[in-house]
């Protein structure tokens, strides 16, 4: 089943989250995932965003490849190479069973 990891991020220091924003991709990739949105700007129907804020949502092929490219040496780097560079709330949750065929 589909699993997704969605981030909502505040970039603290551009320089810093830079070479992040390089990593960060590659490190997705090799475990499986894809984005399908990046660096988007909420429009809110209810409640409210800051404007400063951005979302990230990926998904992955299941919850274990999510946690493994979490976990992953390449994700922990890319962490650290941005530095404190961003403040985010990070999730992960699984999506529906698909339909059955007809």
């Amino acid at each position: 089943m589909t699993a997704y990891v969605l981030s909502e991020v505040e970039i603290l220091d551009r320089d810093s989250v830079a070479a992040y924003k390089q990593e960060a991709p590659l490190s997705i990739a090799k475990y499986g995932g894809t984005y399908l949105a990046r660096d988007a700007v909420p429009g809110a129907f209810e409640g409210g965003f800051n404007p400063e804020e951005r979302i990230v949502l990926i998904a992955f092929p299941d919850e274990a490849a999510a946690r493994a490219w979490y976990n992953s040496p390449e994700y922990q780097a890319a962490i650290t190479t941005a530095n404190g560079g961003l403040r985010r709330r990070l999730f992960s949750f699984a999506g529906l069973p698909e339909a059955p065929k007809q």
